[in-house]
């Protein structure tokens, strides 16, 4: 499945230089990065994760 993703630069100045990353078909599933490429590969490895979990628990995979 392909899902979009959002990536932008994070405006917490606490978290100055990170990029947030989400799937807004996913409620919840976000992640960050200090880099794009980091943010990337964070939320991919998110959205495995959180589909893993629904197919685990049961639940239907949403479409994008």
């Amino acid at each position: 499945m392909k899902y979009t993703i959002v990536i932008e630069p994070e405006t917490n100045p606490d978290f100055q230089g990170f990029f947030t990353a989400y799937c807004p078909a996913l409620p919840g599933c976000a992640t960050y990065g200090k880099s794009i490429e980091e943010a990337q590969k964070n939320i991919r490895e998110a959205i495995w994760l959180y589909l893993e979990n629904l197919q685990a628990n049961g639940r239907p995979i949403p479409e994008d």
